[in-house]
């Protein structure tokens, strides 16, 4: 790739920041034949968020449920143009339907809450419509959690969080910002964070930019979103992590290194969490379906400290 491609490439990558395309809600949870109801709630500053509250008769425990960047409640339609296109290069050309995932939730005896950030799905544009990585985005998180307690059938509930990409990036900026909130929630599940430095990286080197034109990008990203991307990354943040944690990711995923996820893992200063590697795929969205097929130790995580 020369200069000038590189350039278009790195300006086109940070205008992504403020150019999201949101994906369909082509699903619902009746497709896993669960009864549910559409609610809506204001984040922590008022972006108003639209959900699923899915109720589990007899259960008193709620797990939160959010989802990676680009991505909605329902899932992500890879399998369709134009989202196809967006990362088939790294192999991720395919469907990756989240609503499995409520049911079996539910099946373990759990309500479950499930939204879409801000800028996605059904909910209400914040901030410019800007993605920043988790910053603002972690206030969707608190506005989650305070719509659970002050909902007046929920409110009594024990809280479990599931978390995904930059949904948890999210989450761990929130637990940094606003620890009070958490006190009470019993554990965190997340899947895949990542560092907006690293998976950017990744997508200009495997696009042929040089290395050398990394720094560009970071001005590029900071004129948009008026952030560095280092201060996207929830490496730091995990650093304040209380809560009980659970990460898992691709190990060998194509666009981004295991160190990433590592570093925040071995960031949390608490005893009460483990890191799982999904070995045998370079797919990232191998890691999104994997609790579908694979959901034994999530389940197990939620269970040990929920109840």
């Amino acid at each position: 790739m020369n200069d000038e491609q590189s350039t278009r490439l790195i300006q086109e990558v940070a205008n992504g920041f403020r150019l999201q395309p949101r994906a369909p809600i082509l699903g619902t949870p009746t497709d896993e034949n669960l009864e549910y109801e559409n609610v809506t709630f204001p984040s922590e500053d008022g972006v108003p968020l639209e959900a699923w509250f899915i109720p589990r008769n007899g259960s008193d425990k709620l797990i939160i449920v959010n989802h990676p960047r680009y991505f909605n409640r329902y899932g992500f339609p890879s399998h369709i143009e134009p989202w196809r296109s967006m990362f088939a290069a790294g192999g991720n050309d395919f469907e990756v339907n989240l609503i499995p995932d409520y049911r079996i939730l539910y099946e373990a005896g759990y309500n479950v809450l499930t939204y879409d950030l801000r800028n996605f799905g059904h909910s209400g544009d914040g901030n410019g419509s800007l993605c920043t990585g988790g910053i603002f985005e972690s206030r969707d998180v608190v506005g989650s959690i305070l719509y659970a307690r002050t909902r007046h059938d929920l409110k009594g509930m024990t809280i479990g969080l599931f978390s995904r990409c930059l949904g948890c990036n999210a989450t761990i900026h929130a637990v940094a910002r606003r620890p009070e909130v958490f006190t009470g929630a019993r554990c965190l599940v997340g899947a895949q964070p990542v560092s907006s430095r690293v998976i950017l990286e990744r997508i200009l080197e495997l696009a042929g930019v040089p290395s050398s034109r990394f720094g560009d990008l970071d001005r590029a990203v900071r004129l948009v979103t008026s952030f560095r991307l280092n201060e996207m990354s929830p490496t730091n943040a995990a650093k304040k992590v209380t809560v009980p944690t659970f990460l898992y990711q691709v190990h060998d995923d194509v666009l981004t290194r295991p160190s990433d996820v590592q570093t925040m893992f071995d960031n949390i200063p608490i005893k009460d969490k483990d890191l799982f590697w999904i070995m045998g795929t370079t797919r990232r969205w191998d890691g999104y379906t994997y609790f579908s097929k694979n959901p034994i130790k999530m389940l197990a995580w939620f269970e040990k400290y929920m109840s």
